[in-house]
């Protein structure tokens, strides 16, 4: 078959000038927003201009173009070459606009015709032989495309799982140059990309609550955790078992909704985490970032807002492991996004959001050494060591964490026992009923889980009786506590209830609420 430009060659235009345009998309945090580029053909010495405040990455896609435009046997037409992307105002980066302008310089150039371009997105980056390679946030630019009104993408094989995924867009996967070429003009079919979804990830794992021996008291912290979204610290010496226990809090988690699994893969195709061919994320993120990372690493920023380990577990599980080890300053840069569920960005020219409603979970030991509470081994550290490593955790970031946790070493004896220990899927099943009662309740508001409850609803969906009050207000008076954990025992009291099925929390629930403020006591 003869190649596409043998057709279009004697063609090209010889008009004083020729534009064309192709819609393309690109992201700003992890939403998409369109770009028009145009492309002006003129008569005049040689030039390849791309204005409309490109970076590097997008100025660089000249010569990528010119390349792969040789190489897949088309015409680089050798004129005064304009190219805009608009709105001219917004700064575009990436590489993502390599496809759309090299088609959009065919249109111009007459090899295919402008009227096939009439309600196609385009993105894609080009290698110089015209190979068609996959970029980040397909997913957003197709949300994007379908909502300006679209219902054609033509993205990279690579992303075509992605883009699938979007309901009303059907997503076109390209591997050349010359194969879009060939399709536009119509001498080539590319089949949409169908939407297969995967079964939840969490499902099925090796990581099983019924592997876990003894830890009663913490399985059943975890299971309040996950039934009201709290966020949990476990303390303990090593071994006990804290960071085995994190990593199965996702399997007793709700499974993910539609919108829920598509914000997540947002966010994940946004950074460049979203395997090639991947379509849909269907478990819910656990990240363990070490304790050495910085704080841009853990909320997010740069230069290009980028986004950061608490967003990558939106909707998880963040588990920081040996707590008192993270820099200061970087673990109180979680007190807003733990209280707000989201992180703002903001930057010369643009402001960029980032969800971050996630479950905190944390590990420490409970001194330098970590045998404090240690029954079989002696603690090495002076009482002046240990008061400043457990000060390394300040009082604000504390009073965030609904839910303290004594982890003890396991006996040998438990280790080997042979009692028949409880699954995650029937802890799951107690948390999914949990979960469907706060959503009744919170039917019509922006609240999810108990532990978003704010002040008013905390009022109003936590009353107590008299015995009830009585004890709380003691325990206030003898822990010290602060106005907001007299309000997070009163959530996690809720939660309680709710596992329970009861209407309102009771002096019971709220007896085991105050048992999880182990950091609040001064003997602990």
């Amino acid at each position: 078959m003869r190649a596409l430009s043998d057709y279009n060659r004697p063609h090209l235009p010889q008009e004083q000038g020729a534009t064309a345009r192709v819609f393309s998309a690109t992201v700003r945090g992890i939403d998409g927003y369109m770009v028009e580029v145009e492309v002006d053909l003129a008569d005049g010495l040689p030039v390849f201009a791309v204005v409309g405040l490109p970076d590097a990455a997008v100025k660089e896609s000249r010569e990528r173009v010119r390349a792969a435009l040789h190489n897949s046997d088309l015409v680089f037409p050798v004129r005064r070459i304009t190219v805009n992307l608009a709105p001219a105002d917004v700064r575009k980066e990436g590489p993502r606009f390599d496809l759309p302008l090299a088609l959009a310089i065919l249109a111009a150039s007459g090899q295919v015709s402008r009227e096939s371009l009439e309600g196609l997105a385009v993105l894609g980056e080009l290698s110089l032989t015209g190979e068609i390679r996959p970029v980040h946030g397909v997913l957003s630019a197709a949300i994007a495309a379908r909502e300006a009104g679209f219902r054609r993408i033509l993205v990279p094989q690579g992303n075509a799982a992605e883009a699938a995924v979007v309901e009303g867009l059907e997503a076109y996967p390209a591997r050349t140059l010359l194969q879009c070429a060939e399709w536009l003009a119509g001498r080539e079919a590319i089949v949409p990309a169908r939407d297969v979804r995967e079964a939840d990830e969490t499902a099925g794992t090796d990581s099983d609550f019924s592997d876990v021996r003894g830890q009663e008291h913490v399985k059943r912290a975890l299971e309040i955790a996950a039934a009201g979204g709290h966020n949990l610290l476990m303390i303990g010496p090593p071994g006990a078992g804290k960071t085995m226990l994190a990593r199965r809090l996702p399997t007793i988690l709700p499974p993910l909704s539609y919108a829920e699994a598509l914000e997540i893969t947002k966010i994940h195709s946004v950074a460049g985490l979203l395997p090639e061919g991947r379509g849909l994320v269907q478990g819910r993120p656990f990240r363990s970032p070490h304790h050495t990372v910085s704080d841009v690493g853990l909320v997010g920023g740069g230069t290009t807002a980028h986004a950061g380990e608490v967003s990558l577990a939106h909707l998880g599980v963040l588990f920081l492991d040996e707590l008192p080890e993270f820099k200061r300053h970087v673990l109180e840069v979680l007190r807003q996004p733990l209280e707000d569920g989201v992180i703002t960005i903001t930057r010369a020219g643009y402001t960029a959001e980032f969800p971050a409603r996630i479950t905190l979970v944390a590990a420490m030991n409970p001194c330098p050494c970590g045998h404090l509470t240690d029954p079989r081994k002696g603690c090495r550290c002076s009482a002046r060591d240990i008061k400043n490593y457990q000060s390394r955790i300040s009082g604000p970031l504390l009073d965030r964490i609904d839910l303290h946790v004594e982890v003890p070493s396991v006996p040998h004896g438990e280790l080997s026992g042979e009692r028949v220990i409880e699954p995650s899927a029937a802890i799951r099943a107690r948390v999914v009923d949990a979960r469907k009662r706060q959503s009744v309740r919170f039917k019509g508001t922006r609240t999810w889980t108990n532990s978003l409850m704010p002040a008013k609803q905390v009022r109003k969906h936590c009353p107590l009786e008299k015995e009830s009050r009585d004890l709380l207000a003691s325990a206030c008076e003898q822990f010290g506590l602060s106005a907001r954990a007299y309000d997070r025992i009163l959530k996690v009291a809720r939660t309680i209830a709710d596992l329970e099925g009861a209407e309102r929390p009771s002096t019971a629930h709220i007896a085991e609420a105050l048992q999880y403020r182990v950091l609040d006591r001064a003997n602990w």
